[in-house]
């Protein structure tokens, strides 16, 4: 199985480039995250995902082990095949999809050509536990808050306020994965005791940074 190739960009395309290695070409399918920082001519090296099909060997490259992992993840989710998985990698980063799934951001990943409400829905319901606690400080399972746009997560140790604001900030046009980041930054900043009008306030103050 091929895990990792460091050659030189020979060309690209739309979903793939073609990578030099000592004379040998590789083709591979990556998202237009990984493709805008590939250049022709340019050496540089690309870690692997080996897909083995009856009539062909697939690869996928991608610019840094976090979205190789991202991509696997999304592609044990049911409708969710390789293809769809660098469509959504190709708009998100792996920081922005934590934070889109921790939030509940379906907004955030139908922004993917090909993934609709309802993919959308089963990939924030499947992966929430899986990536709840990691970055934005813990960040757990969604649990009912006013305001539109549906759950909002909650952070462990903070107080249902943390709900509030965030649909507070959401009410005022913020996107959930953003405001859901603000929030808990303020909470981590004001302390678990902190109120619905300071981490709004304070929340207000970390998204104009």
């Amino acid at each position: 199985m091929i895990a990792k190739l460091t050659g030189i960009v020979d060309s690209t395309g739309s979903d793939w480039v073609i990578l030099d290695v000592n004379g040998v070409g590789y083709l591979l399918s990556c998202s237009n995250r990984t493709l805008s920082r590939l250049a022709a001519g340019e050496r540089v090296s690309l870690v692997v995902e080996t897909f083995v099909r009856e009539e062909r060997i697939v690869l996928h490259g991608f610019a840094d082990q976090g979205e190789r992992e991202w991509f696997r993840l999304l592609t044990t989710i049911q409708g969710v095949g390789a293809r769809l998985a660098l469509s959504i990698l190709g708009v998100l980063d792996p920081d922005q999809l934590t934070r889109a799934i921790a939030s509940q951001d379906k907004t955030a990943l139908i922004r993917a050509d090909g993934v609709g409400p309802k993919v959308a829905a089963r990939i924030l319901n499947e992966l929430k536990d899986k990536v709840g606690n990691l970055m934005l400080g813990g960040a757990a399972a969604a649990t009912p808050a006013a305001g539109k746009g549906g759950p909002v997560p909650a952070v462990p140790g903070a107080t249902p306020a943390l709900g509030d604001a965030v649909s507070a900030l959401v009410n005022l046009g913020y996107g959930r994965s953003e405001a859901f980041s603000a929030v808990v930054a303020a909470g981590r900043t004001l302390g678990e005791d902190a109120s619905v009008s300071d981490l709004i306030r304070q929340g207000l103050k970390e998204l104009s940074q």
